[in-house]
């Protein structure tokens, strides 16, 4: 292993520290843009080309006709290149090229994705948002109908209602496999867990089960149901649907976190104790703390007490100045359910692991990015936070690495996981031979 991306093996226990979240210059070339919101969203565009959600050329193709900042221009140049790329999909469908049909098909739900991201404004009502994330989805229904191994479109049980999801296979055998459940971020899709996670867990052996929670993709698209602090309430009745299903080793287990993923499944996984290992790509401790360093200490006080007024407007005239601003404030309105700024930064005060990180027990894998744009810093206060077996993976941007996510080199960052994962899973497994699990869930 290389210096410039190491494994560290944390220490039990230790103090917390302060953590910052700075504005810093691009740890990558932009991809044509100024705005650093809209180099990273090309940026992920394109990282996903290694499992064929994207081309470098179209990408590059699109952007070069989008102005720098230019929400509306970012949605219409997107959205004509996912038709375009649509329309080459059904082509070769109706031709009878499978693979070429399925290839597109996956291009064309990632840029429909990539369209409608900026789109957050009086998201709960727009229309023309929706239909472009329902136009994603359509598109990998598509394709995963044409691929090589089996995959399957799930519902999960969940309180009154169930959570749309997708089961990946290795092969159809029925063996129980080790399976790795996917959780997304902020932002991000069951959908683009193909492009995150899954076809490189499908070529190492692993399953994949990928689902939207409350807040996420289809669920707060289609039924308006927001993010909860509370996460094990989600992804206890996912791991119930991994017990119930043969193919599913429940002993074998991985949680993967992706961006805001990772809070939520440490934090699932401080109470449900049956995953065998967890997998944060970023760790996060406090999400509340990116906000609390972001803001004037005046302002932060204001929300607190509920004095919103000018701490709105403050946030307001920050949020027409920068585009990172603008989407994160009016993403976090609409998939918290606040009603307004103040609102959703008071909201946020939950999603901390304090009092939980000691919690978790199962051996788990950090993820730090040098030069994460959002929540710098996290991953060794949480790694610090621990007392079960923690391995932090510093991943430098000499490397290609250090961007949020390491979006610009999945094939690197899948490298890393699945070199972590294969072992401690054969850990997992000889244990239970052994008689030896972890301890019970906290009461």
């Amino acid at each position: 292993m290389t210096a410039s991306a190491s494994l560290t093996r944390q220490p039990s226990g230790g103090s917390m520290v302060a953590t910052s979240f700075t504005r810093r210059s691009r740890t990558i070339a932009a991809l044509q843009f100024r705005d650093e919101s809209f180099s990273f969203e090309t940026l992920r565009a394109a990282g996903s080309a290694p499992y064929c959600g994207a081309d470098l050329g179209e990408v590059l193709a699109t952007a070069r006709v989008i102005r720098n900042g230019d929400e509306t221009g970012w949605f219409t140049a997107w959205r004509n290149t996912a038709e375009r790329v649509h329309g080459i999909a059904d082509t070769a469908l109706k031709n009878g090229h499978r693979v070429s049909a399925r290839e597109a098909f996956l291009r064309a739900s990632n840029y429909y994705r990539t369209a409608e991201f900026f789109r957050r404004k009086n998201a709960a009502s727009d229309t023309e948002a929706r239909a472009v994330a329902r136009l994603s989805r359509q598109m990998f229904a598509s394709a995963i109908n044409l691929m090589d191994r089996p995959a399957l479109r799930i519902d999960i049980p969940y309180e009154t209602t169930t959570l749309p999801g997708y089961l990946f296979l290795v092969d159809d055998s029925g063996v129980a496999r080790p399976t790795v459940v996917y959780t997304n971020g902020y932002d991000s899709t069951a959908e683009e867990s193909w492009f995150a996670i899954a076809a490189a867990a499908l070529e190492r052996g692993y399953n994949v089960l990928a689902y939207d929670g409350p807040g996420q993709g289809a669920v707060i698209r289609e039924h308006g149901l927001v993010f909860r602090p509370d996460w094990e309430a989600v992804l206890t009745p996912v791991l119930d649907y991994c017990e119930g299903s043969a193919e599913i080793d429940s002993h074998a287990i991985a949680l993967f976190g992706y961006s805001m993923g990772s809070y939520l499944v440490a934090r699932a996984a401080a109470f449900d104790h049956r995953p065998a290992a967890l997998i944060l790509d970023d760790g996060i401790f406090d999400f509340h703390q990116a906000y609390v360093n972001a803001l004037p200490a005046w302002v932060m006080r204001r929300i607190r007490n509920g004095k919103d007024g000018l701490a709105n407007r403050l946030m307001g005239v920050m949020a027409t100045l920068r585009t990172q601003v603008r989407w994160g404030l009016n993403n976090g309105v609409w998939t918290l359910g606040a009603s307004s700024y103040a609102d959703f930064i008071r909201r946020t005060t939950d999603y901390t692991l304090a009092g939980f990180a000691d919690r978790i027990t199962a051996p788990t894998l950090i993820m730090d990015a040098e030069g994460d744009q959002f929540l710098k810093g996290q991953p060794s206060v949480l790694a610090k936070a621990m007392t079960a077996p923690a391995t932090l993976a510093r991943f430098t941007t000499a490397e290609g690495l250090g961007e949020h996510c390491h979006v610009a080199s999945l094939t690197r960052a899948h490298q890393v996981i699945f070199d972590w994962l294969d072992t401690t899973i054969s850990a997992a497994r000889a244990a239970k031979r052994n008689g030896v699990t972890n301890a019970p869930a906290w009461p």
